[in-house]
């Protein structure tokens, strides 16, 4: 079985999502025939590679809160987090653009590390307050997962999966997708959001049982 899942490393709902995804995946009983691919989805592809604004007041601008709404808002999304065993730090993110970071993990996906490097970018945008638009830090964070590092700041240098981040972008749009995290199991099976495990493994035991493939 394969599953899709659409995300952006810049996504606070895609990391709690990716734990809850885990959680049911270890209860899979068919866990071993998964295949997971990471796909990519911008949030705000149109941000610079830094920007100066905090993720505070980006909240609150977007959606137009009032500061306090949008730090209630947070202190939700951060407690939401804890209850999945990860650590946000909100506080202290470094906002920017995600494409490059998008890219890297087309390579990684190439050498076996995908998963790694989505896990290792997740934590250190949320967690570690890294400025993931930055090739440094992404090289760096790249390198710590085992990526080679003159391979990875080639990459960087270029635009060298740049089409394929386009190609996941507009499979996203042919699929209606609009919001991430966003699972896809075996092209048939569509999860929208981060949705308790207990609703993610009832939908792979669906997905993977013998009449779905009737």
């Amino acid at each position: 079985m394969k599953v899709e899942i659409w995300s952006d490393v810049v996504c606070p709902w895609c990391y709690i999502g990716k734990r809850r995804f885990e959680t049911a995946l270890a209860q899979f009983e068919r866990a071993d025939e998964v295949e997971v691919v990471w796909r990519s989805f911008e949030l705000d592809p149109d941000s610079p590679r830094t920007q100066a604004d905090s993720s505070l007041e980006h909240l609150a601008r977007k959606y137009g809160m009032s500061v306090d709404q949008a730090r209630a808002s947070q202190n939700h999304v951060t407690e939401l987090a804890a209850a999945e065993g990860l650590e946000y730090r909100l506080a202290d993110v470094r906002r920017g653009n995600s494409f490059d970071a998008h890219r890297l993990l087309h390579l990684a996906r190439e050498r076996g590390k995908q998963d790694e490097l989505k896990e290792r970018l997740l934590r250190a945008y949320f967690s570690e307050g890294e400025p993931i638009g930055e090739p440094e830090a992404l090289g760096r964070l790249a390198v710590e997962v085992g990526l080679d590092r003159m391979e990875v700041a080639e990459m960087l240098a270029g635009d060298r999966f740049a089409r394929e981040v386009r190609d996941d972008e507009h499979s996203a749009r042919l699929l209606g997708i609009r919001g991430v995290p966003f699972f896809v199991l075996d092209e048939r099976y569509g999860i929208e959001g981060a949705q308790p495990a207990e609703s993610i493994l009832q939908a792979l035991r669906t997905a993977g049982s013998p009449a779905s493939v009737r």
